[in-house]
């Protein structure tokens, strides 16, 4: 099971040139979404007038190199070891999800592309990496699921409650469960149900990628930009002079911004902008 690709077997059924189209839609699914989250929440729209505004209460200049140093320094923090959760078990369970999912997403792309086929034989190591990276995910993801998540520590809510916020990953849960199950069930050879939790693995990733407008997958990718602005502001001096900063439920912030509460959901990240807190079921 774990050093065979699975997606050589489907050959027989699917032709290859169908499942490289479907991840290039789904990829394209992710971009698309991503702009028009953007668009229609404009995020990208406060979060950017805000870095402006910071920018003129700026005390002192950033050269090139400092900004490149600052944007190690994120990418290392942030993102590749998610420094900013305070939280050991909830940081210990993202970074499990996260390079879980980077795992499953990139192995799958290389054994699709470069090995579709039983006739190019694949490397042992991609499989396996790919079991690895679906295996990650599902611990840390069940992990947070029914013992970190804000609204089951802090408020009582029973893991089963669902808000629009959890699309994303009850979606992604789902993809890799079934995924696991169907190369469990296609090593048995057990057809039929082989088939069936290939057909509820290729549904569940088609929600995952398909909603990003929807779900909180384009968080990902506000994320680092935001911690970059953050260490920014804190270099150039701006983050001193910085007024207090009403909260992102104040009707004031509301009313320019409509759709800003929606998308951060009840408990906002900072945006970069000095309000420190971690939101509810975010990764």
């Amino acid at each position: 099971m774990f050093t065979q690709n699975p997606f050589s077997e489907l050959t027989a059924v699917i032709p290859v040139y169908a499942m490289q189209a479907y991840v290039v839609v789904m990829a394209l699914l992710v971009v698309g979404g991503t702009v028009l989250d953007m668009v229609h929440k404009k995020s990208s729209k406060y979060f950017f007038e805000n870095a402006k505004e910071a920018k003129r209460g700026a005390t002192r200049t950033v050269s090139g190199g400092e900004k490149i140093s600052i944007a190690l320094k994120t990418i290392t923090g942030e993102f590749l070891t998610s420094s900013e959760f305070s939280n050991t078990r909830r940081r210990k369970s993202h970074l499990l999800t996260m390079y879980g999912f980077i795992l499953f997403v990139a192995t799958t792309t290389i054994m699709i592309f470069a090995y579709p086929t039983s006739e190019a034989p694949t490397p042992a190591i991609w499989p396996v990496l790919w079991h690895v990276g679906a295996l990650m995910l599902c611990f840390g993801g069940y992990w947070f699921w029914f013992f970190i998540r804000v609204d089951v520590n802090a408020e009582g809510y029973p893991w089963y409650r669902l808000i629009r916020a959890d699309l994303f990953v009850v979606s992604m849960l789902a993809m890799v469960t079934f995924a696991l199950i169907w190369s469990a069930l296609q090593t048995a050879r057990l057809k039929v149900l082989s088939d069936l939790f290939f057909i509820f693995f290729i549904v569940a990733a088609t929600v995952l990628f398909g909603t990003v407008l929807w779900s909180k997958f384009a968080h990902m990718f506000f994320k680092p930009a935001a911690a970059y602005q953050k260490r920014i502001t804190k270099a150039d001096g701006s983050r001193e002079n910085l007024p207090d900063l009403p909260e992102l439920t104040d009707p004031a912030v509301q009313e320019r911004y409509p759709d800003i509460p929606e998308y951060m959901g009840d408990n906002p990240p900072s945006m970069g902008l000095g309000i420190k807190r971690e939101p509810a079921n975010h990764y």
